[in-house]
Formats: C-alpha cells, structure tokens, sequence
C-alpha cells in the first residue's frame, strides 16, 4: 500500500510542478509518519523515500534507531523547549519555531553541539486560534530576532492551513506565506535565507506547490489514516 501511494503522490506533486512551471527538484516530499509503526517507514524507505516528519520528539528518538542513518528527520510538530536537546542530535531541520524563547534555547544547545540547526519560522497564517504559529505581520521581528543568534540558520518559513475539504480555499494563505517571504528575503538580512517554504499536507499540497512550496508534508496520503490509541 505504502508504494503504492507514494506513486500517487508523486505523479500528482509532478502535476502540480508542470502546471506551476517549476522544476519536480525544487519540492521536496517529507513523509509524515505520525503514530505509524516502523515497519510501514520501512517500506516508504524501501521505496527510494528519505525525508521523515514526526510531530513529536518522542516518536523520533523511539523511530530513528531502528532505522536507517540516511534517513533525514524534520521536527515539524509543536516543540517545547524541555525537549529541545533530545531532537538537536537527530533533526536535520525544526519547521516549527514560533517564539524567541524557543530559537534561544535551540540557539543554546546548538552553540553546546558546536553546530548550526537550520529553522523554519512557523507563521499562523489563517490567524486560527487552535493553532501554533506567529502573526503574518509579527514575523519579520521574529526572523530578525532568531537570525542574530549563535547556532542557528533561518532557512525560511512554515505554516499549517486549515482543514478544508476545498484545497482552493488555502491558495490564499499559501500566497501570503510566500509573498512574505519573498518580502524578507528582499531586505537581505544576514542569517536568513528564505529557500525554503514548508507548506501542504495531504489534501492541499497541490495547490501549496503551484504557490511556491518547497517541503510538502504528507501523511496519510502515503500511510493512511493516524492510529490513535
């Protein structure tokens, strides 16, 4: 099942890629494996996929020893600053830094490791009050703010759109996310690089490539619904 989705999903990112006029490299596809047990990131792993997502740092530090080392971990949930040094050693990026508390104290253990972690600013750009994320218009402050820290490197920006049933309806937010971007990139702030765009979940990242996204992150579009116990 999981290879077979995974050609879905890849036949339908290179949809969107022709139709946006972007080349099928510039996206990249994380597979979100939420909740799902190890065998099944075998397959997807088996099937040429390297780049995992998991929401929670205890999934990551139980997941990546049984797994390959090639693998490429993005920390793409919510993050708590107790539990910033558990990821440091294991995610190649943190799509999910919303607050300077946050950046300073992956700053911290950045400077420890004597590394630099690559960050995603999150941006709420709906305005949902259920969701994590800063203000569209706070978040040129934050990007100042975190770039001017040891450790860390502000690769560009995230956002989660709202749950719909029509894609089209968060064309609009993905817009924003990335006209913002381009904006801070514009100003040429030293630490900030704005490549990338971490945008589209399974039933929108069509509509997030043709607006700019670079990292997609589907889930259950390549392993079905989420167990929950």
């Amino acid at each position: 099942m999981v290879r077979e989705n995974l050609i879905a999903v890849e036949e339908k990112i290179r949809e969107a890629c022709a139709r946006a006029g972007r080349n099928r490299e510039d996206v990249t596809l994380i597979c979100v494996t939420k909740t799902k047990p190890v065998e099944m990131l075998e397959e997807a792993y088996a099937a040429g996929q390297r780049n995992f997502g998991e929401n929670k740092v205890q999934e990551i530090c139980l997941k990546a020893p049984q797994l390959p080392e090639d693998i490429r971990w993005h920390m793409i949930g919510h993050l708590q600053r107790n539990k910033v040094k558990q990821v440091m050693d294991k995610a190649v990026m943190i799509h999910s830094v919303d607050n300077l508390r946050l950046a300073e104290t992956i700053s911290r253990e950045a400077v420890k490791r004597n590394m630099v972690m690559p960050i995603l600013i999150e941006v709420n750009a709906a305005g949902e009050e259920s969701k994590f994320g800063i203000a569209l218009e706070e978040t040129e402050q934050l990007v100042r703010q975190a770039a001017a820290l040891p450790g860390l490197q502000i690769a560009g920006l995230m956002t989660i759109a709202p749950y719909t049933e029509d894609p089209e309806s968060n064309r609009l937010y993905f817009r924003q996310l990335r006209e913002l971007s381009v904006d801070i990139k514009s100003k040429c702030i030293d630490n900030v690089t704005m490549d990338h765009l971490s945008m589209g979940m399974t039933g929108d990242y069509q509509v997030a490539i043709e607006e700019g996204a670079t990292l997609i992150r589907v889930g259950t579009g390549i392993f079905g619904e989420r167990n929950y116990v």
